[in-house]
């Protein structure tokens, strides 16, 4: 078991863990993991890894893509990827003078260069220069022992009840940004940058490139967090408070309802 780039060498059931959020979730998109290889002959020693084709160039949201809708364990370089807009998120490229000063976006997304300047320093980028490579595969495929992060697609009531799941015990408030355009700075690039869980409004590109439904949001998040969510799922459910949400009706007291959960003495 090699170690994730936080030190991580826990030996994680990620079929335990995908079949409890499954069950708990009901999720429609495979929980993919990423880990990120200092050399590309590390990466390239993963069992039957893929690599896109020659001379391709991909948004790296559309690896991500394959690999959550199509199953497939895949590599990359800077060399397979569109540019630093892509490769600045993930660490494969350094967030130079070019890609700070926001040529690229004025007049597309933002109305000035100073605003778009002004989003590509708000981009949360990983630390640049300790990897060559990084690679996408599904948790339960077993092909990265050990991913810096995991990648969780779910609708807005699966979200709220999966992060629910990570505040049951070590309550923490969670502040999570929007950058806007360029929103896996949000989910991966933050969690790469932080270690933190990471939630994002997935962006125009991760949508029209990357396969991301319409209701989708995202949550990047280390490994070391999900134990602690699926262990709070199941607190939650035998405590009724289970997904989906049954609607109660806009016009019938909730009482009887709260009172089930809290008792009545607390209403």
């Amino acid at each position: 078991m090699t170690p994730n780039c936080w030190g991580d060498a826990t030996g994680y059931d990620f079929n335990a863990i995908v079949d409890a959020l499954n069950r708990y979730l009901r999720l429609k998109a495979t929980p993919i993991g990423l880990k990120r290889f200092r050399t590309v002959e590390d990466m390239l020693a993963i069992p039957r890894i893929r690599r896109p084709p020659a001379g391709e160039k991909f948004a790296f949201d559309q690896i991500v893509g394959q690999s959550r809708w199509l199953g497939w364990t895949l590599g990359v370089t800077m060399d397979n990827l569109m540019g630093a807009q892509c490769g600045a998120v993930v660490g494969l490229a350094k967030p130079d003078e070019e890609f700070l000063s926001g040529k690229a976006m004025k007049g597309v997304w933002y109305g000035t260069l100073e605003d778009s300047g002004a989003h590509q320093r708000a981009m949360s980028c990983a630390s640049y220069g300790d990897y060559q490579a990084i690679a996408a595969s599904p948790l339960t495929a077993g092909r990265l022992d050990n991913p810096d992060i995991c990648l969780i697609y779910a609708t807005p009531g699966q979200m709220i009840t999966f992060i629910n799941g990570l505040q049951y015990l070590n309550y923490r408030k969670y502040n999570f940004s929007c950058v806007g355009e360029s929103a896996c700075a949000d989910s991966w690039g933050n969690a790469l940058k932080t270690g933190e869980p990471s939630l994002s409004l997935p962006c125009y590109a991760e949508r029209k490139f990357g396969g991301v439904l319409d209701e989708e949001m995202l949550m990047a998040i280390p490994p070391s967090f999900l134990p602690q969510v699926v262990d709070g799922l199941k607190n939650l459910s035998d405590n009724g408070l289970r997904y989906p949400i049954p609607n109660h009706g806009i016009q019938k007291s909730p009482l009887d309802s709260i009172a089930a959960s809290y008792g009545s003495k607390n209403i």
